[in-house]
């Protein structure tokens, strides 16, 4: 019998989406393959500061926990590092009481973060340096995703529709709002959407329909980046797709936000990860076939902007009125829980969770012997 690969499970950070990252943890080792793989837990909490595997067990819910190999339970309870020196392969363990720390194999890494401090390349940096396959979209891919500023350049740069947006620091709102109010009310105009330039899943964005809730929204988003977003308020549907793929990315059937009511003026971090009964999402989304095959090519256009590998969702707005369709955002690790679109779209498209995890780890690999093809030296 071959081997199990040793996947290891990073979750939770220093993000405004920790909470998010535990429940997508939760709902991969829930559904990976465990005749293939066995699963390393490893957890980061709110500080940064990361715990063993048997404390990050804890963090997880009782189902997931419940599936975890045995060996998890008999590991050291101690601090807990990768490091970035290809020699020191693996997740090292130092033991409490001083004695010579241990190294955990891992075959592959799947970096289960959103938001800032590991799906903007930070980990992803370290994990290169560490010489470790990993899951998810490179470095450049990473940073560029999760940073919105960067990536609508990249967009534009493709040629890819987009609504207008302008940006500035929280610095320069400090020191002249009147001025950046005015770019404001001159290049979008009321109402508009507010954004933290690098988060997700909806956290710190808010809708301003005058100037009081605009200062109400930059301040939000200021709690959250130093790089604050402001996007024209489109009447759209929500309409998005995902991607899986390296050099040969494929995309889903799109899926589609319906909202039931006007409760939901936009898709908040509530609406998107609770069953409020406002919101559905539903796929393979209803429309044309041929609105489908332009989603799926512009998807796989803005993928390939960032240089992306491995996964990502692309969000996309079909404007009601004009019947124009442009690009939103792309994010390279989207939320994989129990009611995230991600694996729904591509159970839609034939590909169940599980195999999916497969598809994942297998272009995981494949990238990571791509890239040691590559010369490190002169000679």
């Amino acid at each position: 019998m071959a081997k199990k690969l040793r996947v290891g499970v990073i979750f939770g950070g220093r993000s405004g989406e920790h909470e998010v990252s535990v429940r997508s943890a939760a709902s991969v080792i829930e559904s990976i393959d465990r005749k293939k793989y066995d699963v390393l837990p490893i957890a980061i909490s709110r500080a940064g500061e990361w715990l063993s595997p048997r404390e990050a067990a804890g963090l997880l819910p009782t189902a997931a926990q419940s599936l975890l190999p045995s060996s998890v339970a008999d590991q050291p309870q101690g601090a807990v590092a990768i490091l970035g020196d290809p020699s020191h392969t693996g997740l090292l363990l130092f033991d409490l009481d001083g004695g010579a720390p241990t190294s955990a194999r891992l075959d592959v890494v799947f970096p289960v973060l959103h938001g800032p401090f590991g799906e903007d390349g930070t980990l992803q940096g370290l994990l290169e340096m560490a010489d470790l396959p990993y899951v998810g979209g490179g470095v450049l891919a990473s940073a560029c995703g999760m940073d919105k500023v960067a990536m609508k350049l990249l967009f534009l740069q493709a040629g890819l529709p987009l609504c207008k947006y302008v940006w500035f620091l929280r610095s320069h709102w400090q020191n002249d709002r009147s001025r950046i109010f005015k770019t404001v009310m001159r290049e979008i105009g009321l109402p508009c959407f507010v954004k933290p330039a690098n988060l997700g899943s909806s956290v710190g964005i808010s809708r301003a329909d005058d100037k009081d809730s605009l200062e109400r929204a930059v301040g939000l988003a200021a709690q959250y980046d130093r790089k604050i977003v402001v996007e024209e308020a489109v009447e759209a549907r929500e309409i998005e797709c995902a991607i899986i793929g390296n050099n040969e990315p494929r995309a889903s059937l799109p899926g589609e936000y319906v909202v039931h009511d006007k409760v939901a003026r936009f898709l908040d971090y509530e609406e998107k990860y609770t069953s409020t009964g406002h919101v559905d999402f539903v796929v393979p989304a209803p429309i044309s076939k041929s609105l489908t095959t332009r989603i799926q090519r512009l998807a796989i256009r803005a993928f390939q902007s960032i240089d992306g590998a491995g996964l990502a969702r692309v969000d996309f707005f079909f404007k009601h009125d004009t019947k124009e369709l442009l690009v939103n955002e792309l994010n390279t690790m989207p939320g994989l829980t129990e009611v995230s679109g991600y694996p729904k779209m591509w159970a839609a498209s034939g590909l169940s969770y599980t195999r999916m995890l497969d598809v994942l780890i297998e272009l995981a690999l494949e990238r990571h012997r791509e890239k040691s093809i590559n010369k490190t030296t002169r000679n």
